[in-house]
């Protein structure tokens, strides 16, 4: 926004108070640094088994893990998102957020589909887990600059 023009706070008082009752907002709290931690490890082992060749069945077990903690991410975040917004997904405060998140679902979506097909050799098919990974590592930043906005709001004594 340019200067002089006001911004939409990125919660207003009531959403959140619907954000701070809710157990949905713990559930999203354990899960994101679940998640990294899984990433961090399948990341770790698809490098590791581009690299040398060896280790793909752990590789492609740990996408699958790191796939499975997307999914109930996404989930429960949708959840989250209704209790705080009243719609599941593409709420205005998080559009952007949610519309990445739909890439980064759609190619670990299609890394499953090409792992159980059979449709990609090993390297394309961890290629594209390095894909899926990179647009979860744009999504993750999205994330966290939104729960630093929420900080700097309640810090602002903004609703």
């Amino acid at each position: 926004m340019g200067p002089g023009r006001p911004t939409r706070p990125l919660y207003t008082r009531e959403e959140r108070l619907r954000r701070d009752a809710t157990p949905w907002t713990l559930v999203q709290g354990v899960l994101a640094p679940l998640q990294f931690a899984v990433f961090l490890v399948s990341l770790a082992l698809v490098l590791r088994t581009l690299a040398t060749g060896e280790g793909l069945w752990a590789a492609n077990l740990s996408v699958v893990v790191k796939t499975g903690v997307l999914y109930a991410i996404m989930v429960t975040g949708s959840i989250w998102e209704k209790a705080v917004f009243g719609r599941y997904l593409f709420a205005p405060a998080f559009f952007w957020e949610d519309a990445v998140s739909m890439l980064v679902l759609a190619l670990h979506t299609a890394y499953l589909a090409a792992l159980v097909g059979g449709w990609l050799a090993p390297e394309p098919l961890l290629l594209l887990a390095l894909a899926a990974y990179g647009a979860y590592v744009v999504n993750a930043g999205q994330f966290l600059l939104k729960l630093r906005a929420a900080r700097l709001q309640i810090a602002g004594g903004r609703p």
